[in-house]
Formats: structure tokens, sequence, C-alpha cells
């Protein structure tokens, strides 16, 4: 079982109310929470990252590996020595007196050897190989979270930049038309020269922003390439037009209880770790204690020599090792193994610790980013009435041109606060749900590893039905218990 933290049970973060519904959470699939954003785009992107990650294929890969080397640990309930031995020699002997003579010899035999366990060695690395391969089962389901909220997180990260070019653009058209009619007033004598610098300033630093924005686009669309496991071009699923940015029901997640932190992968991986950590303190153990082994072995000798029996000889019985004086080797190599084993236990109260935090810092900007749009979006209507009203008074002679340019300042300012802020908000979502472990589903081995690369590993060596076999599921949900593993 895994170690109990002491404040978990009564733990729930006060936020959680002001982001739940009873009504909303029937509606919300955690193993696909993305599909809340009803966007067909995105829903092909995370099928394709799933698909062809190198990153998910390589945490894939590691649970064959983890397979093959349970087979290995399991082998050790079996005669440690099965083998058959065999030599032919041609041997050819010169006198100094009477005729040379050359003959063949021949041997044959095999030869057993079992040591029973006695003191659980190779029951106990059967244990701890077979955690560390649930271990890698749990440790692939995290890299489908972070895979999963990884694409969702960019891909709304691309559009965030495309809104904000076209913010910039938009803005810069306005100023541009500024600029050039208080170009033509200056040329004319009507206008200072100020106020021309001042529209030109405005005018030029939007521009400015253009291409450090459209730099961003590009580096995002890369990281989205690279998340596909494709080369750094461009990406024919992204939606070339611009497109506001989804508005988010204020209903995230019914309030979710403490024990919903265990459902997340990497405090399960952590969970394993222990109980594979725990066994290797038992196989350390188990040198303090003699190696009793039995052993057999058949084996004939002939030769060619004319008259010369052949021999067969049988030989069977037992035999010990016992390290009698290491030198406090073993001692403290079970002393390594149980610092390791406090350090794996550690290592779990930490991580989910760090669990919680991320859910409860993923709720606050939730709850926060929600609450500052009604005012963001009340501040950008007033900006724009605020320009509306500046332009009536600049042309009617009431006000300066200084007027207009600190009314249009606002309203580009507040225009791409208003798009930072839904996004900030669609990020916090996003943060949140892949906080609580959202994202992972119990993958088909055939599924875990592309086609190419299993036809690739199958012709170079002979997997049987390794990688094809289904996988074990784990008992419960937070220590696994494994069902049936084959020895293969």
């Amino acid at each position: 079982m895994e170690p109990e933290v002491e404040w978990l049970d009564d733990w729930e973060s006060d936020l959680y109310g002001q982001i739940s519904n009873t009504e909303d959470q029937s509606q919300v699939d955690l193993r696909f929470w993305w599909r809340i954003f009803n966007d067909p785009v995105l829903n092909k992107l995370i099928e394709l990252a799933k698909q062809e990650n190198p990153s998910l294929s390589i945490a894939g890969l590691r649970i064959l590996e983890n397979r093959a080397a349970l087979g290995i640990a399991i082998s050790g309930r079996y005669p440690q020595v099965q083998q058959a031995t065999g030599a032919i020699n041609y041997v050819n002997t010169q006198q100094f007196s009477g005729p040379d003579q050359s003959f063949e010899s021949f041997q044959g035999g095999f030869n057993i050897g079992w040591e029973p366990d006695f003191w659980g060695r190779f029951e106990r690395s059967i244990e701890s190989a077979d955690a560390a391969f649930f271990a890698s089962i749990f440790n692939q389901q995290n890299a489908q979270v972070l895979l999963n909220a990884q694409v969702v997180d960019l891909y709304f990260a691309y559009r965030t930049i495309l809104l904000q070019i076209d913010n910039a653009k938009r803005n810069s058209k306005i100023q541009k038309r500024s600029f050039e009619i208080t170009e033509r007033l200056y040329n004319s004598g009507q206008k200072a020269e100020l106020d021309l610098q001042q529209a030109k300033t405005q005018y030029m630093s939007t521009l400015s922003s253009i291409p450090g924005l459209e730099s961003t686009q590009r580096q995002l669309r890369n990281a989205l390439c690279a998340l596909l496991g494709r080369a750094p071009g461009d990406l024919p699923e992204l939606n070339a037009e611009v497109q506001d940015l989804p508005t988010m029901n204020p209903v995230v997640l019914q309030g979710i209880p403490a024990q919903l932190l265990m459902r997340r992968p990497d405090i399960r991986s952590a969970a394993t770790q222990i109980a594979a950590q725990s066994a290797q303190i038992g196989i350390a153990q188990a040198d303090l204690y003699p190696a009793i082994s039995l052993f057999g072995s058949i084996n004939w000798t002939g030769n060619t020599i004319s008259g010369s029996p052949d021999v067969l000889n049988l030989g069977i019985g037992p035999a010990f090792t016992w390290n009698l004086f290491d030198h406090g080797q073993i001692k403290n190599n079970v002393r390594v193994q149980d610092a390791r084993l406090q350090q794996a236990i550690d290592n779990f109260k930490n991580t989910v610790l760090q669990a919680a935090r991320e859910i409860d810092d993923a709720a606050v900007s939730v709850v926060k980013t929600l609450e500052q749009q009604v005012p963001q979006q009340a501040s950008i209507q007033a900006a724009k009435r605020s320009l509306e009203l500046a332009n009536t008074r600049y042309r009617e002679g009431y006000a300066d041109f200084q007027r207009v340019i600190e009314a249009q300042r606002t309203v580009v300012s507040q225009e791409g606060g208003g798009i930072v802020n839904n996004s900030s908000h669609i990020s916090a979502v996003i943060s949140f749900y892949k906080a609580v472990g959202g994202g992972w589903q119990v993958m088909p081995i055939e599924q875990l590893v592309p086609e190419t690369t299993r036809e690739t590993m199958e012709s170079r060596s002979d997997w049987g039905d390794l990688l094809l076999a289904p996988l074990p599921v784990s008992s419960g949900p937070y220590t696994p218990k494994q069902k049936a593993v084959k020895d293969e």
C-alpha cells in the first residue's frame, strides 16, 4: 500500500465551490476534457499527436522494455543452469619410435543447476520488476496527460497570436489614417509638428510590434509540428482564418474530493516505485544467508582408438556458497536499499503535495481570470466610446489631437488586454484539467507503439507475442497488483 499522507483525507480547495456545478459535471469526461471547446481542429490535432508524437512512442517502448525485464525476473523461478555441452577433438601424436597415432575424441553432456528460493531473492526480484512494469504503464499515461495539455495550450496560444496580429494590423490602419490627416494639416500649416510626431510615434510603435508577433506565431507553429512528429513547416490542419477565442462556461468541474489526486498517473507511478524499491531490500537481505543449490550432470566421452571404451559419468548433489566475511558489504547494501526506499516514500508524499498545489494554483487562476472578464469588456467598450468622443471633439475644435492619441492608445491597450485575459482564462482551464490528471486513457498495446516501429522491431528480434499480448490491469487506484503475466 502507498504511504499515508496525513492531510489528504481532509483537504479540499475552498475554490471548488466557485468553479463547480452538478449539472455540467456529468458532461465532462476527464479522458477527453478538451472536447469542452467543441473544436474539431483541436480534436484532430490531439489524435494526430497520439499517433505520431515521439515522446509518447518512447514511453510505450519503455513498457515493452519493462515487460521483457519482468520475463527475465520470472525465469529465476526455474533452474538457473540448463546447459548442453559438446566437443570433438582431432589428436595427432608423432612418436620417435613406432608409428604415429591419430584419433578423434568426443564429449557431450548436460548440466542442470537450481537454487531454490529459500530466502525470497527471486520472488522479490519478480515483485520489483512487476512494480517497475506497472510504473512504466503509469508513466506512459502521464505522458498522455502532458502531451494533450501541451497540444491544447499551444493551439490556443497560436490562435491568440493570430488575434493579436490581427488586432495590431487593424489598429495600425486606424493610426495610419490619423497620421496621414495630421501630416496634411501640418503641411498646410494648420497644425503644429507636435501632433504630427505624436501620431507618427503611435503608428510606428504599433507597426513595429507586428514582426515580433509574427515571429512568435512561427515558433508556436513549429512547437506544434514537433508534438506531431513533423519537421518545422506549414500545418494544413490549422485554420488560417482568424477566429475569436471560445467563450468558456464559468462551470469547469464539479467539486473534487482530495482522493481524485490519486487518479493522477504520476502519483500512481510514485506509489509503484515504492513497491519496486521495497522488494530491492528483500533481494539485498537474501545475500545474508547461504545460497543453496542442487546440481546434476550427465557426461559422455569417447574416442576412435580401437578397444578404448566409452565413458558415461553421472553426478548429482547439493552445494552452497555463503559470504561469511564481507567486511559489512552486504549489510551496507541493505542500508543503501533502505535509504532509497525512504527516498521513494518521501518522493511519493512530495508528488502528492505538488499535485495539490497545482490544482489549487490552477483553480485560483480559473476563478480570477473569469472575474476579470466582465470589467475587462466594460473597459474596452468605455475606451472605444472615449475614442469616438475624442475624435468628435477634435473635429469640432474643442480638444487637441493629444486627446485623440491618448484615446487610441487606450483602445489598443484594452483590446490587447482583453485578448490576453481570454487566453489566460483558457490556459488556466487547461492547467486545471492537467492538474487533476485528465487526458489519459488505457491504451491497447498495439496503440502504444506505431505499427511501423513494431514491424521494424519484429524484423530485428523475435518478440513472440509481447508486442500484441494485452497488458495487465491494476486492481486498484493506487498500488498495482498484477492479475496475469505469462512467462514468455
